[in-house]
């Protein structure tokens, strides 16, 4: 904000350039867990990460996991440091899977993010053509959708983890297969995402970003990244698009 723009004037900058980003979007890539729903608000991600754990030191393998890594709450960070040590191992195969079944567990409890399920509908009413680009397993992703009666808004282009997860993002195989699937041009789609690996991603596959961030410390992280465009709510894109139908 210069010294000749007050802050009213910047408010009605960033609804402007928000209205403009969401008018020249006819594909829409979201990433699942945060700007559709909280996967695990009610199935905690720490408890995952340390029955991932305890799999682990089961097989005697707790040796692959430094200190920091046996007590880190997210069981991502489990699956990656594995996957550092024993690359494209069934030993992966095998952690990848007892974390899908994890997530599979949370869907029963996850909390739908405000504004999703009608933001989605009415984007897929007006036309859109919609996918899902996550780091969280496909088969989760679908469940959630069926469960929310969202399925025909995105089938079939649900986009997940595989066992390459040199492939998960910040690399943009997600969203480059969503966007051959659709045969959409990267610039006429939009990423919606509330990480900055999922800035990173959108920036590698030359598709526009929104950020949509939860709380004060997601938005610090994706205004830190580089993220020009981040929602606290989905709820004034969701009247912007209204207004447009």
């Amino acid at each position: 904000m210069t010294s000749d723009t007050t802050p009213t004037d910047q408010v009605t900058e960033e609804a402007q350039h928000l209205r403009e980003l969401i008018a020249r979007a006819r594909f829409i890539l979201f990433d699942f867990d945060g700007p559709i729903c909280r996967l695990f608000a009610g199935h905690s991600a720490e408890h995952v990460a340390r029955d991932l754990v305890a799999w682990l030191e089961g097989q005697g393998l707790q040796g692959l996991l430094t200190e920091e890594e046996r007590v880190h709450p997210d069981p991502m960070a489990v699956l990656y440091a594995v996957n550092r040590r024993r690359p494209r191992s069934d030993l992966v195969a095998e952690l990848e899977e007892r974390l899908t079944q994890q997530e599979l567990k949370a869907v029963a409890t996850a909390w739908p993010t405000a504004y999703a399920d009608p933001l989605i509908r009415t984007w897929a009413a007006v036309g859109a053509r919609l996918a899902v680009a996550t780091n969280n397993s496909a088969r989760t992703a679908t469940r959630y959708l069926a469960d929310r009666g969202l399925t025909g808004c995105f089938a079939p282009n649900v986009y997940g983890r595989t066992q390459d997860l040199h492939h998960l993002k910040p690399h943009p195989h997600c969203l480059n297969r969503a966007l051959s699937a659709m045969g959409a041009a990267p610039s006429s789609a939009l990423m919606i995402g509330d990480a900055p690996s999922d800035l990173d991603a959108a920036r590698q596959a030359g598709v526009p970003f929104l950020g949509y961030a939860r709380n004060a410390r997601k938005e610090k992280l994706l205004r830190e990244a580089g993220a020009d465009d981040v929602v606290s709510s989905l709820e004034p894109v969701l009247r912007i698009l209204r207004h447009r139908s």
